[in-house]
């Protein structure tokens, strides 16, 4: 109830104010707090020489950021503007082997740049799943494919494999877990799907032409292997009306995000703040709580801008990849909460949704999601911090679902029966806005530390009780409300379009 139900202009005009005047009041602070920090000896090494003409030095706590345009910027633009077009001659002469063509390039790519003991290792845990992909029993599939995941993320088994590449240079840790963590994945996308194949089971050939992709081999996404194996062998490759330009506007997008996060480290420290929690302590309420959203912010642009870059290429060559995460501006439910949704495709394919089936059984549910962050958790590297996120985020998702199974028992029913549409919405947000709040607490757990994390939840929870958590609370309110019309819009439009499908 409440989903198309509309509030007055006036009112939505009001909260977008709030928001606004919130925002602008909060990043005044953290922008205050960049430049007084500016020179901090606690900040030198998350700070470095930037823009001399503007007086501004530059935040570069972030490895990745960094990474992706330094060390492997040369790389990537070699090694993907190689594969545009080679994919491009391919499509044009051969394209029914272009699968193979892919495959050929990325094997190349991968020993050149890692060596031949690295590919050696991969191609032996290809050939160990796809063996047990031969039993086509599903459970001997989840079980073997967790163990070769297991054998890179727990110790002492990944520096054993690790220590077999010889050489040394600044990607090499990355390219390795990388290349290697996302292999398994899709090798065990491969076996689960083979498993299900009525008639035989798919070649080996199948499975290195899905494996070695270069634009997804070293960071993903992770696309099911019924879904790369059916639009790799379409022979009739056309284009949809405008998809180009869509492309290009994509790429340019990409392009103008990388400068927008340049400018912003430029004047926001927002990564190398949270690193001395006695000056971050000194900050007021709102500027803090605006810290921790903006770590969340960015890191979401940059999952946006490493799986754009690789969607951009990937629709190049007539592939439908994994979509960009939704942005955490517009979240306020756990299960729309994720930063890869490739991983959170595979995982909601082949283990929530198994398991969960409707998420509407309470203990179903409870065992869906715990058997994800468990497999999540083994993704991301077990540790106590990864043990800590993983706990709460699999509380939030089943503490919604219990919300809601309390919410629907007869007396609560009958009175949200009774309410307009327009006040089941406001109340409804209120919830929201709590569970907003959740979402940024628990996950910058894994972003930033524990002791940023509870010195958060401490200043807005407690100390900052009750004007700033109220304040706070009904400022997030109001953003929430923008997303619930954002979400109306595009039901009624969805609704349109199914409507004038049916006439057609």
């Amino acid at each position: 109830m409440g989903v198309k139900a509309m509030l007055p202009s006036y009112e939505l005009g009001f909260y977008a104010l709030v928001v606004t005047c919130a925002v602008l009041y909060s990043g005044s602070g953290i922008f205050e707090a960049s430049r007084d920090s500016m020179n901090r000896k606690a900040f030198r090494d998350g700070i470095k020489p930037g823009w001399h003409y503007f007086g501004r030095k530059m935040d570069v706590a972030d490895f990745e950021w960094v990474m992706w345009f330094t060390s492997f910027r040369n790389i990537i633009i070699f090694a993907l503007s190689g594969h545009v077009l080679f994919g491009k001659i391919c499509s044009m002469t051969v394209p029914q082997h272009r699968a193979v063509m892919y495959m050929i390039y990325g094997v190349l790519a991968v020993l050149g740049s890692m060596g031949l003991v690295y590919l050696m290792i991969i191609l032996s845990h290809c050939l160990v799943l796809y063996s047990v992909a031969l039993a086509k029993q599903k459970w001997l599939c989840y079980v073997a494919g967790l163990c070769c995941l297991a054998s890179f993320k727990v110790e002492p088994f990944g520096s054993w494999q690790s220590g077999f590449v010889t050489g040394a240079f600044d990607l090499q840790d990355v390219l390795f877990y990388g290349g290697c963590t996302f292999t398994i994945m899709r090798c065990m996308s491969f076996a689960l799907e083979s498993s299900e194949k009525e008639e035989g089971i798919y070649s080996i050939f199948d499975l290195l032409k899905y494996n070695f992709y270069l634009p997804f081999f070293f960071f993903g996404p992770v696309m099911t292997f019924d879904q790369f194996h059916a639009q790799v062998s379409t022979r009739e490759l056309r284009r949809k009306d405008d998809e180009m330009k869509n492309i290009r506007v994509n790429a340019l997008l990409h392009v103008g995000a990388i400068v927008a996060v340049d400018i912003f480290f430029h004047f926001f420290y927002i990564l190398t703040l949270p690193s001395d929690l006695k000056f971050v302590n000194r900050l007021s309420d709102w500027s803090l709580a605006g810290l921790a959203y903006s770590n969340l912010v960015y890191d979401w642009v940059k999952a946006a801008v490493m799986f754009g870059v690789i969607n951009t290429i990937a629709r190049l060559d007539h592939l439908d990849p994994p979509q960009p995460p939704k942005c955490i501006t517009m979240l306020y439910i756990f299960a729309e909460t994720h930063f890869d949704r490739g991983i959170n495709d595979w995982l909601c394919k082949y283990v929530y949704d198994h398991i969960g089936e409707n998420h509407d059984n309470i203990l179903k549910e409870l065992v869906a999601s715990i058997a994800t962050f468990a497999i999540t958790t083994l993704w991301l590297g077990p540790c106590e911090v990864v043990y800590i996120w993983s706990l709460f985020n699999c509380f939030g998702l089943n503490f919604e679902l219990w919300v809601q199974k309390f919410f629907q028992l007869g007396p609560f029913a009958k009175v949200e029966a009774k309410l307009s549409g327009a006040m089941s919405r406001r109340i409804r947000a209120a919830f929201g806005a709590v569970n907003f709040w959740a979402i940024v607490l628990y996950n910058i757990l894994a972003l930033n530390s524990m002791e940023f994390a509870l010195l958060v939840t401490k200043r807005l929870l407690v100390m900052g009780f009750p004007v700033s958590t109220l304040s706070i609370w009904f400022i997030t309110y109001c953003g929430v409300q923008l997303i619930k019309e954002r979400e109306r819009i595009l039901a009624i439009e969805e609704e349109e379009k199914g409507d004038k499908a049916k006439v057609e």
